[in-house]
């Protein structure tokens, strides 16, 4: 009787010669990965370009383009970070001024920012009091803020509460124009459909009026963020008293021809404004950035 010798196993598939080999499996995690790092490159390598591209360009000027007693026009960029960063006494001075400004330019556009709401709520409500109130609203923007400072000074004296104001109204327009443009154009058929329900003035401002103008709301206050940390500024300029200001650092610094110092400080400033503008950007995004991009996606289809 004769035994079945056993059955040997068939070698894989995968070492015949000419067998494609199974394709490599990307787990889910590892394609979120490589996505954040390709969205970040996409997002953050430009700017980082121009960056470096803007550095290397000042180098050239600071080097090549000035002579070594003309070089306290342009120092490098090596020499602000030393002098105005690395020094703690500098950076120091530099952070207090940054602080008094800021704190006065947030001030004001809170401020600008509550009363061009309801600035705007209102003569969104009357058509009278649009047409009463709004030409002034533009006369007061079209007077140089630089004069509104020895003005509101006289009356209110030289301080941080007529630096407040002075950024205030230089702030107020945009927010009060964009939002009161936002509340005026809202779709006609939507509210012929809330008056049929017959709902309350309120009901349709608070469900269907403010959430319709937010993108317009939310481009005022991007601009008025702007004005408000520039009026801080220059306003540092006329009214000394109190702690100084970024801007009277800036001034002290030109007049004593400390460069280096003076480029340090306006890094910060520039970086003070980009942060204001980004924060606004980004509560904006968190906000109504889902809604803005489905109803782009519902108008693509």
């Amino acid at each position: 009787m004769t035994t079945a010798s056993p059955v040997q196993a068939t070698p894989p598939a995968e070492s015949a010669v000419g067998v494609p080999k199974e394709p490599q499996v990307i787990l889910p995690s590892t394609k979120r990965r490589r996505a954040r790092v390709g969205n970040f490159l996409v997002v953050a390598g430009p700017p980082a370009l121009v960056g470096a591209t803007a550095i290397g360009i000042w180098y050239l000027l600071a080097y090549f383009g000035l002579s070594e007693t003309q070089r306290f026009i342009l120092p490098p960029p090596h020499e602000v970070v030393k002098v105005g960063f690395l020094d703690w006494a500098n950076l120091k001075e530099i952070l207090q001024g940054l602080l008094s400004s800021g704190t006065v330019s947030l001030i004001a556009f809170a401020l600008s920012t509550v009363i061009g709401l309801v600035f705007a709520i209102t003569m969104s409500e009357a058509r009278w009091i649009e047409r009463s109130f709004y030409p002034f609203a533009v006369a007061l923007q079209t007077i140089p803020f630089l004069a509104l400072v020895p003005l509101i000074g006289f009356w209110f004296g030289f301080n941080e509460q007529s630096r407040i104001i002075v950024a205030t109204l230089v702030s107020l327009f945009p927010i009060t124009t964009n939002a009161l443009f936002g509340l005026q154009s809202g779709d006609a058929a939507l509210h012929d459909l809330v008056r049929l329900h017959n709902r309350s003035r309120r009901v349709r401002l608070v469900r269907l009026r403010l959430p319709g103008a937010l993108p317009a709301i939310f481009t005022g206050l991007r601009i008025s963020a702007g004005l408000s940390v520039i009026a801080s500024i220059v306003t540092d300029f006329f009214i000394r008293q109190g702690q100084p200001g970024i801007g009277g650092l800036l001034q002290n610094y030109s007049a004593n021809l400390q460069s280096e110092r003076l480029y340090a400080a306006l890094l910060v400033t520039c970086a003070f404004g980009l942060a204001v503008f980004w924060t606004v950007g980004l509560v904006r995004k968190l906000t109504i950035g889902r809604w803005e991009t489905s109803t782009a996606t519902r108008s693509d289809d």
